[in-house]
């Protein structure tokens, strides 16, 4: 197989883990939709349960091992677990890591399945031992490190409220602790962010999200070192039966090829709205990292490559008029998930059960969370326009 660990992002979008099929020589990878593989002659010395070798599709699939090896060269990993979702790939790492006895830091603004994993579940259940801070705030992240701390982990670009971590201050607190960090890079992609790069040992992705793009796969993956990721494939992915269906890995393998495209776009479109948005009249706030108001836009610019597609905004409006608006528009969608071709906004309510960690103006009406889509700008600005005049806004 040629190597192409030299060459640009966007060339190895398209080649990393592609190859001629040797049966009938087309040029893309098939859909392998096999639960099962042929044993070799002697298998009596086989490790059932082997991630890496083609047995069983819940310990691995072929379609799976080629988007590993593409993912992992985009993250600039040595290796990778895709997963069946992104929820998946986060848990799979809480629970190759974490134990009864174990600590662990995480952002307080961080996706909800988190949230409730880190702040419910694991403390209930099994009594590990959680802290949750504005990890924007290096001496926040210091205070709260333990002895037992094995694991902090951030989310960068946070969601919903697009909060931005310093990735390599905090790998350095993280490691002088003996602990680890993982990175949620999903609103970014890999495209846009290398936490590796900056010192992370492990980057979480929902495929669901960019890195597959259209909106109708889903899948998750963990990137990090071949030892850190064959813990998390032997114990969380044979073991817990996560595995990604070989369809969904075909369709997330061909959604990647465009990623530099579209998040180029997505980011171009998005820092137009967020500027349109910052001058309306009605608009209470914007958080987009793009934006020099937003807190950390410097540490944005020298952490990413652009400022990706995800933005959340305020109007000044009680609940009823806000989904007037929402209700209103025709070219953006009510609907949640995000880095989709069409633009997705989803009303988020005061009521929030992580509404107290968000900053003052997410609590005020709630908030909407827009993540812009392919579509032209010009036409995603006259669609906001006209829903807030319908709404009286």
């Amino acid at each position: 197989m040629t190597d192409y660990s030299e060459t640009d992002f966007s060339t190895r979008a398209i080649h990393v883990g592609n190859d001629v099929d040797k049966e009938t020589g087309a040029i893309r990878r098939p859909i392998t939709m096999a639960n099962c593989y042929r044993l070799p002659d002697d298998a009596s010395a086989l490790n059932w349960s082997d991630p890496n070798n083609l047995i069983y599709t819940r310990t691995t699939s072929a379609n799976q091992i080629y988007l590993q090896q593409r993912l992992a060269s985009l993250e600039g990993g040595e290796d990778c677990v895709v997963l069946a979702s992104g929820v998946a790939a986060l848990s799979s790492v809480f629970f190759s890591f974490l134990d009864k006895d174990s600590h662990v830091i995480c952002s307080n603004v961080s996706y909800i399945a988190v949230y409730r994993l880190l702040n419910e579940y694991l403390p209930d259940k099994y009594g590990i031992e959680a802290t949750l801070v504005d990890t924007s705030d290096l001496d926040a992240v210091k205070r709260a490190i333990r002895p037992n701390t094995k694991l902090i982990h951030i989310e960068t670009p946070g969601n919903p409220t697009t909060t931005i971590s310093d990735i390599a201050a905090i790998a350095s607190i993280a490691h002088q602790a003996g602990a680890l960090l993982s990175v949620d890079s999903s609103f970014a992609s890999p495209y846009l962010q290398q936490p590796i790069a900056l010192g992370a040992d492990l980057v979480v992705e929902s495929l669901t999200k960019y890195i597959n793009g259209h909106g109708d796969a889903m899948g998750g993956a963990v990137i990090g070192s071949k030892e850190l990721i064959d813990k998390i494939k032997t114990e969380a992915m044979v073991n817990l039966g996560g595995c990604i269906s070989p369809f969904n890995a075909w369709l997330i393998m061909r959604g990647v090829v465009t990623l530099p495209l579209r998040m180029e776009r997505h980011s171009e479109s998005a820092q137009k709205i967020a500027e349109f948005l910052e001058s309306y009249p009605a608009v209470s706030f914007v958080a987009y990292p793009g934006l020099p108001s937003h807190p950390q836009h410097e540490l944005a610019s020298r952490q990413m490559k652009l400022y990706s597609g995800m933005l959340s905004f305020g109007l000044n409006a009680d609940s009823e008029t806000i989904n007037q608006f929402v209700n209103a528009l025709q070219v953006i969608t009510s609907a949640v998930s995000l880095g989709h071709d069409e633009s997705l906004i989803v009303f988020i309510g005061a009521d929030d059960e992580r509404i107290d960690f968000y900053p003052e103006a997410f609590g005020k009406h709630g908030f909407l969370r827009f993540s812009v889509g392919l579509e032209h700008p010009d036409d995603l600005i006259a669609d906001l326009k006209q829903a807030l005049a319908k709404a009286g806004l």
